[in-house]
């Protein structure tokens, strides 16, 4: 199958109590020759293993049931593959290549938020495929009952079979992947500098594994030992990053309050001033207070492109420069979100 990682198996997935449910749910879907759940449901925020266990189902069916037909995609190329199938009338092939599978794996599912027509194809294709018997799996950054801009009908869908949420890691699972990441590594680090690592760096798994990629490569290409006080020169950022702690579901709450809007107005699609100005200051400010990139920011603000991330944080840092109100806004808001 097609983008596939092979790294991300069930043998490779760090288990501890934060998971724990998520993995063993998947675990039973992947080993189930009839559907277990339908559909599965599995939620979490960004980093967090989502898309590892997305990725570790399908290899365990593709290799006990090579026969099933598996197809794995992004709900945003799902929809990219609906526009292209529009554009071209020939949504009768769109239409027979995903209803014909056994198990249908779309990933990130409020990528589609906000997009009635797509919205509109997924629900048809989701209903086909459960009245078929036939395996649906999905996964998104919040649960089906919170996914903002999407129909209340397809959010009732989603929660039908099995709900399963993975939690932020804890000390004990960080330090747990840390180390399971570091026996494979071809030089030795200190169980000390592991441990200093799953103490300051909280915020998701896969900013812990880049932060043990940098000290290896370090340790690999400079060829002296790792230490404590080395280890925070080189991930002085991600320090700095990781004790800030905020999250952008925070950030749009707290925007929300400041400019008197709802917090459903961050995801929909109206472009009014009143709407617009604070949706980009709250993108503005989940640039500058974590470490998200333009793409992942986009995704939790009901799904845009990163290109309109990087448009909204140019046009605030130009307007700060020359609206005073807004420069003490965003400084303000700054200052309460990192404080």
């Amino acid at each position: 199958m097609a983008g596939l990682d092979p790294r991300y198996t069930f043998a490779n997935f760090v288990v501890g109590k934060p998971n724990e449910l998520a993995f063993a749910v998947a675990r039973r879907t992947a080993e189930s020759e009839k559907v277990a759940f339908n559909p599965l449901f599995l939620y979490g925020g960004v980093g967090l293993g989502k898309t590892h266990l997305m990725h570790a189902i399908a290899w365990h069916i593709r290799q006990q049931s090579p026969s099933r037909k598996v197809l794995y995609l992004s709900a945003e190329k799902f929809m990219y593959r609906f526009v292209r199938a529009l554009r071209f009338r020939d949504t009768m092939s769109f239409k027979e290549q995903f209803r014909s599978v056994d198990v249908l794996m779309i990933d990130d599912v409020q990528f589609i938020s906000g997009k009635d027509s797509t919205q509109e194809e997924f629900f048809h294709t989701f209903n086909a495929l459960v009245e078929d018997g036939r395996q649906v799996i999905i996964s998104a950054d919040k649960s089906p009952t919170d996914l903002e801009g999407m129909e209340e009908r397809l959010r009732s869908r989603l929660g039908w079979g099995m709900v399963a949420d993975i939690h932020p890691a804890d000390y004990e699972l960080r330090l747990g992947i840390l180390q399971s990441k570091a026996e494979q590594a071809p030089v030795q680090i200190a169980d000390k500098v592991l441990e200093f690592m799953a103490h300051r760096i909280v915020s998701n798994v896969r900013e812990l594994e880049g932060a043990l990629n940098r000290i290896l490569a370090h340790a690999m290409l400079v060829g002296r030992e790792i230490t404590i006080e080395s280890a925070a020169e080189l991930l002085a950022d991600l320090l700095r990053a990781s004790s800030r702690q905020v999250s952008v579901d925070a950030i749009q709450k707290r925007v929300a309050a400041h400019y008197d809007v709802r917090v459903s107005e961050m995801f929909s699609a109206r472009r009014s001033r009143d709407i617009a100005r604070p949706r980009q200051v709250a993108m503005y400010l989940a640039k500058n207070l974590t470490s998200l990139s333009y793409p992942d920011i986009g995704r939790q603000f009901g799904g845009r492109d990163h290109t309109t991330v990087m448009h909204a944080v140019k046009t605030i840092e130009s307007l700060s420069k020359s609206d005073g109100q807004l420069a003490e806004d965003v400084q303000l808001l700054k200052s309460i979100l990192a404080g």
